[in-house]
């Protein structure tokens, strides 16, 4: 199945959608405010004969001219964190604040996590979860790098996640960056679309819906959770959002991106089925439109 071509009625310009996608993906790493400073990290690079340039939209995202940020000195002291680049905006549309209590309900490898601690000043809580071991090693590996310390690691199902080890106390906020069919990465991993069925596509939504129900739930009232994906497939983007706005009481916010960053409304109808119409207030962000990877964010406030 031409698995791209599905998503073409979605996009504005199909053939620089198609021709983005064929592109490899630039190498992007993320400063970690923990340890360092944008302008330290531009200082080291100088001084390494590292190439670079300021991402636009994000004076602490800068993209490589090397092929692979963790050889530097400033990746193994935990000054940067290899990110691609749209990865950096879920955590910014939640936008945590120093003290609060945040749920990050598929956290592994450690990206967002340590992204989210960064904001968050290295304070508060930060429940970082996921329920693959493997993972979670990198993830403990990750953020020790990078000097979080107030992190605690869970292993837990996220669709049935307890908040026992948490006081029973709710959180503020919770970021579901879910586990999905992956498309958007096609420019990291040629590979990702090998394989592409149907029946993957609704199964992981399957499970995307209980994920993001389950965190809306340990959300406190006026919370925030903000749902992301690294997937095209409405399946798991906009149908995920009108399930959850369905089951549990929550509603879809508007929220800008930094400029001059270009995305799309999330879409109301796909393949017969039409969603509810908040769903515009989520964002797609194409490939062709800002020479990234694709991926999709929608925030929500958690109601009564």
């Amino acid at each position: 199945m031409d698995v791209l071509g599905r998503y073409e009625p979605l996009v504005d310009d199909p053939a620089a959608f198609r021709a983005a996608c064929a592109r490899p993906l630039p190498s992007v790493v993320r400063v970690n405010t923990i340890k360092a400073t944008p302008e330290r990290v531009r200082r080291a690079y100088d001084e390494a004969g590292v190439g670079y340039e300021t991402v636009d939209w994000h004076d602490g995202l800068l993209r490589l001219e090397a092929e692979s940020p963790g050889n530097s000195w400033p990746y193994v002291h935990g000054w940067v964190y290899g990110q691609e680049e749209v990865s950096a905006v879920p955590a910014l549309v939640l936008d945590p604040g120093p003290g609060e209590r945040v749920f990050d309900a598929a956290a592994a490898p450690g990206s967002k996590t340590t992204q989210l601690a960064a904001l968050m000043d290295d304070t508060g809580l930060l429940a970082a979860n996921d329920n693959n071991l493997g993972r979670l090693s990198a993830l403990r590996s990750n953020a020790e790098r990078c000097g979080v310390t107030n992190v605690v690691v869970t292993k837990q199902d996220a669709r049935n996640v307890s908040l026992k080890p948490f006081e029973e106390e709710r959180f503020d906020r919770a970021l579901v960056d879910a586990p999905c069919s992956c498309e958007g990465t096609i420019r990291k991993n040629p590979d990702a679309l090998e394989g592409w069925t149907r029946s993957h596509v609704e199964g992981i939504a399957g499970v995307q819906k209980g994920i993001l129900k389950r965190a809306v739930e340990v959300t406190r009232p006026g919370g925030t959770v903000v749902y992301s994906t690294c997937t095209f497939a409405p399946e798991e983007n906009e149908a995920v959002l009108d399930f959850v706005l369905g089951e549990r009481d929550c509603r879809l916010v508007e929220f800008d991106l930094p400029d001059p960053l270009e995305s799309s409304p999330g879409v109301t109808e796909w393949e017969g089925e039409s969603f509810d119409l908040s769903v515009r207030r989520a964002r797609r962000i194409y490939p062709h439109q800002n020479d990234t990877g694709g991926f999709f964010c929608a925030k929500l406030e958690v109601g009564s």
